[in-house]
C-alpha cells in the first residue's frame, strides 16, 4: 500500500467510527436528535399558537364586557368603559379643534357651488378637525326641507365628487351621497386618504410604493394614533358642526361603503350622538385581519373587538349592514384590492396585504354575532335616514350633474391631506419627548433603592401594554440537547425548550472544559440580530459583523448562551407581528416569554451562577437588549450593540435615509411607544443595572449624533443615582459589527470575571 493512500484510508476510517458514534446531550436532558432547522420550525410553531389565539379570542372578548340589556339607558351606561377603550385603541385620542368652522373653498375660476340642480346645491368644503388638519370634500344641500344631517364616505379609491355624481366612475344607485340628499338629508363627504402611492415619500431621500394611507399609518402608530382614527374624528368633527348651538337639532347618520364603511362603523361606536349607521362592503369576522393592508392594523383591538362588538357599541342606535351593490354587468361593487401599489423605479417596501371579495356567509355569521350580544336592542332595520335612499333615481336628480371647477384637481386635495397629517403627526413626534417626561415624573431618584421600586409600575406598563404580555410558560422544563462544537477551549450543545403549546425557545450552549465541581461561572447571553441563527454567534469557523463574540467569550471562561430569536424568515416572521398585534401581543411578547424560560434553565443549570446572567445582542439583538431586560429584571446587566438609538426619530423621521419610514421594516412599529418609551426610557427600566451601548461611527443605522443626544438622558439618570460607574458608551472606528474591546471590559468589570482569569 503507497504511503499516500494510507492517510486517506486511515481518515476515511476515523470517521466511519466518528459518524457511528452515538450523538451526546447534556446530562439530564434528552437527546434533540431530529434538530433539523431549528429557527424554521420555530417561527412555524408561533405561527400555529398565533392562529390559534386569534381563534379563541372571539369567546375571550366577553370577559371585557359587562352589557345590561335591561333597557336603552342601561346598555348605554354599561358599555361606556368599552367606548373609552375602543377610542384609545384606534387613535382617536387627540383633542380636535372647537368650535368647528366650516368654510367654503373657492378660487378666482373655481368657484365654492360646483354644481345644482331643482333639488340639491353642491359646495366644495372643508371644516377643521385637529390643528393644522382639515377635513376637505362636499356638501350637498338639498333645495327643501331638511330632514336630517349625514356624513357619506366612499371607499377610498373613489371620491367625493363621483360619490355625489359629478364626475364619472360610478352607477347611478353606488351614488350614495346624491341620493340621500336628494331623499332630503343635507351631506358632508369627506375625501378619506387613499391607496395609492403618489406622495408617500420624501423626493430628497426616496419615494415608496406605500399606500397613502400606510404612510401616515406607521407614522401615526408609534404615537398611540392611528389613520382610523384620525377618519373617525374628522367624521365627529362633522358631527360637532352639525350640532353645533344655533342649529336647527336633527337626525344625524352616517354612511360608507368599502373603507368608507369602516370608518362609518367605527365612528358610529365612537359617538353616541351618531343615530344611525349604514356599513356596506365591509362587515365580516374580522380574525383575518393580519392578511388585510396593515393600516387596518389596531393595537388589541380583537381582545375586545371584532365588528360585532364594534356593532354592539351603536346599539340602541340603529346599524344597517348592506352588500354592495352590483354594476350593469352583474360585479359587485366592492373594492377588492390584490396588494399595494405595485414596487417600480426604486418605489419599493410597503407591506403586504389585500382586500378580498365579502363572502355573504361570512357577513352572515358575524351579523348574527352581533344579534346575539345585543338581543332586542340590536336594530337592523332602516328608519327616517336611509329607508329610501338607496334606490333613488327621482325626478330631475336622475340626470348628469356639471362640475364649474373647469381646472379641479382631485390629486392636489389629496396631496394637501397627506402633507396635513403627516405634518400634525410629525408635531406630535417633535413634542413626545416632553410628554415622555411628564409620564416619568414619579420615577423617585433619591437613591438606588427608592428609584427600583418606583419603576415597577412603568415596568408593568411597558410590558402589558407596549411590548404585551402573555402568561409565563405553560409547558413542562424538559430540556431536548445534542453535541455541536468540540472547541480547545470549550463544548458547545444544541438546546430546546419548550415554552407554549407550539413555541419553543431554542439555542446553542457553550460551557467551558476548565470548569472544576461545584464552580458556578457567569452567563454572557450571546443575541443574533434580524436573519440570524446562534451559529453565526458562536461558530468560530464563521466570519461576519459579529466576530464569533460568543466564542471569544466562551475562550475567556464565560459560560454562554446564544438563543435562536424567532425575526428570521422574512415575511413569514413579519407576518407573525401582523398576527399578533390585534391580540395586544407582538413579536416581543413572544421573544420575553422564551427568555424567561431560558432564564430559568440556565439557573438551573449547576454550573450557572444565576445571579450572574448578562445580555449582549447585536443589532435587532441589540433591539432585544433595549427590551428583554427592560422587564426581565434577573439579567443583571445589559449590552445593546449596533442598535441603541434615538428610537422614535429612527422610525419616523421623513427627512434622513436612516428612516424605517422608507425602508421594508414594518415590524418595527410599536402602538404608542414615542408617548411613554423610548430607548432612555428603556433604560431606564434596566437601570440601576450596569448598562452599556457599543456603537461604531460608520455603523449607517444612525448618525452618532442621534445616539449620543439619547444616550445622554441615560448618562444623566446614572448620575443622579450615583452609580456612574454602571453605565458606559463605547465608540470604536468602524461599522455595523461586534467589537469587543470596551464591552469584554465592561462584563469582565460587572461580572467580577477578570480578564484572562
Amino acid at each position: 500500500m503507497s504511503r499516500r493512500v494510507l492517510p486517506v484510508l486511515l481518515a476515511t476510517i476515523i470517521g466511519l467510527i466518528d459518524s457511528a458514534s452515538p450523538a451526546q446531550s447534556l446530562p439530564e436532558t434528552r437527546l434533540w436528535s431530529n434538530r433539523g432547522d431549528a429557527a424554521s420550525a420555530m417561527v412555524a410553531g408561533i405561527h400555529r399558537f398565533a392562529d390559534r389565539e386569534l381563534a379563541a379570542s372571539v369567546l375571550r372578548r366577553q370577559t371585557h364586557w359587562n352589557r345590561d340589556l335591561s333597557s336603552p339607558e342601561a346598555y348605554s351606561r354599561s358599555v361606556a368603559p368599552n367606548r373609552e377603550r375602543f377610542l384609545q385603541r384606534i387613535g382617536a385620542v387627540g383633542p380636535r379643534v372647537a368650535p368647528v368652522e366650516l368654510s367654503f373653498v373657492s378660487t378666482p375660476d373655481s368657484p365654492a357651488k360646483v354644481a345644482e340642480d331643482a333639488n340639491v346645491s353642491i359646495y366644495a368644503v372643508r371644516w377643521t378637525v385637529y390643528p393644522g388638519v382639515e377635513a376637505e370634500g362636499l356638501l350637498l344641500e338639498p333645495k327643501g326641507p331638511i330632514k336630517a344631517n349625514v356624513v357619506a364616505m366612499p371607499d377610498c379609491a373613489i371620491t367625493p365628487e363621483q360619490f355625489a355624481g359629478i364626475a364619472p366612475g360610478l352607477p347611478r344607485m353606488a351614488q350614495k351621497a346624491r341620493n340621500f340628499a336628494s331623499d332630503g338629508c343635507r351631506v358632508l363627504v369627506p375625501t378619506l386618504i387613499d391607496r395609492s402611492d403618489e406622495f408617500s415619500g420624501n423626493p430628497k431621500v426616496r419615494m415608496t410604493n406605500l399606500p397613502h394611507r400606510e404612510w401616515i399609518y406607521r407614522q401615526a402608530y408609534e404615537t398611540g394614533r392611528h389613520i382610523i382614527g384620525y377618519e373617525v374624528d374628522e367624521v365627529r368633527a362633522a358631527v360637532d358642526w352639525f350640532t353645533m348651538p344655533g342649529h336647527p337639532k336633527l337626525p344625524v347618520g352616517v354612511a360608507g361603503a368599502g373603507e368608507g364603511g369602516l370608518i362609518a362603523l367605527y365612528a358610529a361606536a365612537a359617538d353616541p350622538r351618531i343615530d344611525e349607521a349604514l356599513v356596506e362592503s365591509y362587515f365580516e369576522p374580522r380574525e383575518s385581519v393580519w392578511a388585510e393592508p396593515i393600516y387596518r392594523n389596531v393595537w388589541g383591538l380583537l381582545e375586545e373587538f371584532g365588528d360585532a362588538e364594534i356593532a354592539s357599541l351603536i346599539a340602541p342606535r340603529t346599524l344597517v349592514i348592506e352588500n354592495a351593490p352590483a354594476d350593469s354587468q352583474g360585479n359587485p361593487l366592492a373594492p377588492v384590492v390584490p396588494g399595494p401599489p405595485p414596487a417600480r423605479n426604486g418605489r419599493a417596501d410597503a407591506a403586504s396585504g389585500r382586500i378580498r371579495e365579502l363572502k355573504r356567509e361570512a357577513v352572515a355569521r358575524e351579523t348574527e354575532r352581533w344579534n346575539a350580544l345585543t338581543g332586542s336592542l340590536a336594530m337592523n332595520q332602516a328608519r327616517s335616514i336611509f329607508g329610501k335612499s338607496q334606490d333613488s333615481s327621482k325626478g330631475e336628480a336622475s340626470g348628469s350633474f356639471t362640475d364649474a371647477r373647469p381646472h379641479f384637481d382631485p390629486r392636489a386635495r389629496m396631496k394637501r391631506l397627506v402633507n396635513q397629517l403627516s405634518e400634525y403627526t410629525q408635531a406630535l413626534i417633535r413634542t413626545s419627548e416632553l410628554r415622555r417626561s411628564a409620564y416619568w415624573e414619579k420615577a423617585d431618584t433619591s437613591s438606588p433603592e427608592r428609584y427600583s421600586q418606583s419603576i415597577e409600575p412603568y415596568r408593568r406598563a411597558f410590558h402589558e401594554e407596549l411590548i404585551g404580555a402573555i402568561p409565563k410558560a405553560t409547558e413542562p422544563l424538559e430540556a431536548r440537547t445534542i453535541q455541536l462544537f468540540d472547541e480547545p477551549k470549550w463544548t458547545g450543545y444544541a438546546v430546546e425548550l419548550p415554552v407554549w403549546p407550539d413555541v419553543v425557545a431554542s439555542g446553542i450552549l457553550l460551557l467551558p472544559k476548565d470548569l472544576k465541581p461545584g464552580e458556578r461561572r457567569p452567563v454572557v447571553v450571546c443575541q443574533h440580530g434580524l436573519e440570524g441563527r446562534p451559529e453565526d454567534v458562536v461558530d468560530p469557523k464563521i466570519k461576519s459583523v459579529y466576530n464569533a463574540f460568543g466564542a471569544q467569550l466562551a475562550d475567556r471562561g464565560y459560560i454562554v448562551y446564544a438563543p435562536q430569536n424567532p425575526y428570521i424568515g422574512k415575511e413569514e416572521f413579519r407576518l407573525l407581528q401582523r398576527k399578533l398585534n390585534p391580540l395586544k401581543q407582538a413579536l416581543f411578547s413572544v421573544i420575553v416569554g422564551q427568555h424567561e424560560r431560558t432564564l430559568e434553565w440556565l439557573s438551573a443549570l449547576p454550573q450557572v451562577d444565576p445571579q450572574r446572567i448578562a445580555f449582549y445582542g447585536l443589532s435587532y439583538g441589540g433591539k432585544t437588549a433595549m427590551r428583554v431586560p427592560a422587564i426581565l429584571t434577573q439579567y443583571c446587566l445589559s449590552i445593546c450593540s449596533g442598535d441603541f438609538n434615538e428610537w422614535v426619530v429612527k422610525n419616523t423621521n421623513l427627512d434622513r435615509k436612516y428612516s424605517y419610514m422608507f425602508t421594508l421594516e414594518y415590524d418595527m412599529y410599536e402602538f404608542g411607544l414615542a408617548e411613554r418609551f423610548n430607548y432612555a426610557e428603556m433604560a431606564a427600566l434596566i437601570a440601576p443595572r450596569p448598562f452599556q451601548v457599543e456603537r461604531g461611527h460608520k455603523d449607517a443605522v444612525a448618525p452618532d449624533e442621534w445616539i449620543g443626544y439619547e444616550f445622554a438622558k441615560v448618562k444623566r439618570l446614572y448620575d443622579m443615582l450615583g452609580l456612574a460607574d454602571r453605565v458606559d458608551i463605547t465608540y470604536f472606528n468602524a461599522g455595523h459589527q461586534v467589537e469587543g474591546k470596551g464591552t469584554f471590559a465592561f462584563l469582565a468589570k460587572h461580572l467580577n470575571w477578570p480578564d484572562g482569569r
